[in-house]
């Protein structure tokens, strides 16, 4: 892969990690209208759960992506 590319690849996993920042930052703001849904209000704790799990993945994704970014930028210096 070329540099530019390796670059980009990190500039995406760093948004998805941003993403998934900003997912628990809102999650708290977003959970007392979604209450007031009648057909959610039964299921709060799953709602609540699913959020925090899409939360989890894309910090998780976009850090793993980066890692794996820099590992192949730092190897192979000279490309």
């Amino acid at each position: 892969m070329t540099k530019d590319k390796i670059y980009l690849h990190i500039v995406w996993g760093a948004v998805l990690v941003l993403m998934g920042i900003g997912v628990f930052f809102r999650i708290p703001q977003v959970m007392p209208r979604i209450e007031q849904i009648e057909y959610f209000s039964s299921i709060m704790g799953f709602v609540k759960f699913s959020f925090y799990l899409i939360g989890i993945l894309l910090i998780v994704g976009g850090a793993k992506k980066i890692i794996s970014c820099y590992r192949e930028l730092t190897d192979h210096p000279s490309s």
